[in-house]
């Protein structure tokens, strides 16, 4: 049963993913036998409705994955816990719109609000300096 389970929740990731990958236009990417699952479930769509055509496709993909994976005999039914849509809710990937750029100043309306001014290099610099030669003369 453990075998059972791990092949129908493979399976249900698997076509999921292929189906996602198939509305992205990455269809060929896929591997031959995926490729073949999803130009069955293509013709399964014709023939019955979506939900029953996505539950016989993972059907037919878990019954390869149970052969694989070592199970002996016919595969034992595997219900899912609940009705769960099998990758409906997948859409097309959509670059977002760039973001304008603005100026970078250092006046005060570049930083309100929490930012803080950025302290000049010339004043870390100085700094600096100043804690070397306060060292410097300590160890004298």
């Amino acid at each position: 049963m453990l075998i059972a389970r791990r092949a129908d929740t493979r399976a249900r990731a698997d076509f999921a993913t292929w189906k996602m990958m198939a509305k992205l236009n990455g269809l060929s990417a896929l591997p031959p036998e995926a490729q073949e699952f999803l130009a069955s479930y293509q013709n399964l769509l014709a023939q019955m409705s979506e939900g029953e055509a996505t539950e016989a496709t993972i059907g037919a993909i878990y019954k390869a994955y149970y052969v694989e994976m070592g199970g002996a005999g016919t595969p034992p039914d595997v219900r899912p816990r609940q009705a769960e849509p099998a990758a409906d809710n997948v859409t097309a990937f959509r670059r977002p719109a760039p973001k304008p750029k603005t100026a970078a100043s250092f006046g005060a309306s570049a930083f309100a609000g929490t930012q803080k001014r950025p302290l000049p290099v010339a004043l870390i610099f100085a700094c600096l300096v100043v804690v070397y030669v306060g060292i410097r003369l300590y160890w004298r």
